[in-house]
């Protein structure tokens, strides 16, 4: 037997039909579905030393589980002291398995070690169906070991979706047990 991912076998037997049943549509293939997340760092602090790019890029790869990548600078700004093509950032891209993995990890594992955690604000949709949020420290994830990390960094997560509304794409992210905050409490 091959091994499939928990949160994708429940896309398949439990969230897409719910979601077909609720928005009502006639197809299967209709029916919003994850197509990648990506995770990038923007590291401002890069321009003045490039090991920060390079730790950065060695941290997300293990929290991805995937090779991570540095971005480059596209243009030169002098007030900044930044050159074209300087490494100032580093992403990563997941589909398929790796997708559902880091997901289910994000969901289950680091986002309740997130400090005083009451769920992510719902204010991230862009208005095609895709979700953007921010976490501040990369130390919730359980790969990252505290003692060995050089300085706390942010990220941020975005989930592309087919989903043509954003109340689609919020509901296929609640279907997974996205932890959403509700508006009563804050």
């Amino acid at each position: 037997m091959s091994y499939e991912p928990r949160l994708r076998a429940k896309y398949q037997k439990e969230v897409a039909p719910a979601l077909q049943k609720e928005f009502g549509y006639k197809s299967p293939m209709q029916v919003p579905r994850l197509v990648k997340i990506s995770i990038n760092q923007g590291l401002g602090a890069a321009v003045a030393d490039r090991k920060i790019v390079e730790s950065a890029v060695a941290e997300m790869s293990i929290i991805a589980g995937q090779k991570a990548v540095p971005t480059v600078s596209k243009r030169d700004i002098s007030n900044f002291k930044l050159r074209k093509g300087m490494p100032i950032g580093s992403r990563v891209t997941l589909r398929g398995d790796r997708m559902f993995e880091f997901l289910d990890r994000l969901i289950a594992v680091a986002l309740p070690r997130t400090r005083d955690f009451r769920g992510v604000k719902a204010s991230g949709f862009d208005g095609r169906g895709n979700f953007t949020f921010g976490v501040k420290e990369q130390i919730i994830f359980p790969e990252i070991d505290i003692d060995k990390t050089d300085r706390i960094q942010g990220m941020d997560i975005t989930f592309v979706t087919t989903a043509k509304t954003d109340q689609e794409a919020k509901a296929l992210l609640k279907a997974f047990d996205f932890p959403f905050a509700d508006k009563d409490k804050q």
